[in-house]
């Protein structure tokens, strides 16, 4: 008895840690990229939703773009087609673009839709070729040099776009009607061909448009770390300026780099703040939102 009596003023603490910000975001949209591991293990994603729901609750406005590769891939695998990738891009056929769909669309977006409905909030999916959400130009053939001859050489991609322009009328509606859009990475073309989009991308680019206060984008690592075998190396805070620095002396490197570049062109066109978090640590979009340590990296003008 005691014992729980003691837990209760903690209890209350963090609710008081908590009141600022729900105050300072009331009414403000909360972009949030699902990705890593809160996309492929079901207690993680099952959290994240319940997370999501409960800043509706609180009086934010959430939403919510998703990623899906390692499920397309697992998809492409069991349907006897060899994934191809090319520095970390993946060339996209008519075949795989159809997969794609099915995965993030048909699959991965209801979940997401169904495990929020669960957790009592209003969800409804969403891809880049509603109402034009997305509109997309095909990637030019993307350059690689031979390590052996220095020769360059052009990969097409095939069906990979990138973002023209964005008509967000559709996710405002459904925000105004307090629903939870769940956005799938799809674009269409001028033509209305399906063109794949990187998640990360997307998320930034539609928190800019919905006039976001935060882009928070779930990874599977602690954020920018110092030192990458160590977690404790967090760099709590990056300004704009110092991206640059940062990825010359190495310490923003490899994937993280797009996850930057995404960060700062959000940040740039409005949005207030970006956060890269672990989405492996329980109740880490809590955690990042509502107290003062936060647990990932935050980049800010």
């Amino acid at each position: 008895m005691s014992e729980e009596l003691n837990n209760k003023p903690n209890k209350a603490n963090l609710l008081i840690e908590a009141l600022p910000y729900i105050k300072e975001f009331h009414h403000k949209k909360i972009m949030i990229k699902y990705g890593g591991h809160a996309m492929i293990d079901e207690e993680a994603m099952n959290s994240t939703s319940r997370d999501t729901v409960l800043l509706k609750y609180v009086g934010m406005e959430p939403i919510v773009v998703h990623g899906g590769g390692p499920e397309i891939t697992r998809s492409m695998n069991k349907m006897g087609k060899e994934p191809r990738f090319i520095k970390g891009l993946r060339i996209t056929d008519e075949e795989t673009m159809d997969i794609v769909t099915m995965v993030l669309v048909g699959k991965i977006s209801t979940e997401i839709v169904s495990k929020i409905g669960i957790h009592g909030g209003k969800a409804s999916g969403i891809s880049g070729k509603d109402s034009q959400l997305i509109v997309a130009s095909k990637k030019a053939p993307h350059r690689i040099t031979d390590e052996e001859t220095g020769e360059e050489h052009e990969i097409d991609l095939g069906l990979v776009g990138q973002i023209d322009s964005l008509n967000t009328e559709i996710v405002q509606m459904f925000t105004d009607n307090d629903y939870i859009p769940v956005i799938s990475p799809i674009g269409v073309d001028d033509n209305g061909n399906t063109l794949n989009l990187n998640a990360d991308t997307v998320a930034g680019e539609v928190a800019s448009k919905m006039n976001s206060e935060k882009l928070i984008i779930l990874t599977d690592v602690p954020g920018v770390l110092k030192d990458p075998n160590d977690p404790k190396s967090l760099i709590k805070k990056i300004k704009v300026d110092e991206v640059d620095d940062l990825i010359k002396d190495g310490t923003i490197s490899g994937g993280m780099i797009p996850k930057i570049e995404t960060c700062v062109k959000a940040i740039e066109g409005g949005v207030k703040s970006a956060h890269i978090i672990d989405g492996r640590v329980k109740h880490s979009l809590l955690l990042e939102i509502f107290t003062t340590k936060g647990i990932g990296t935050m980049i800010t003008l």
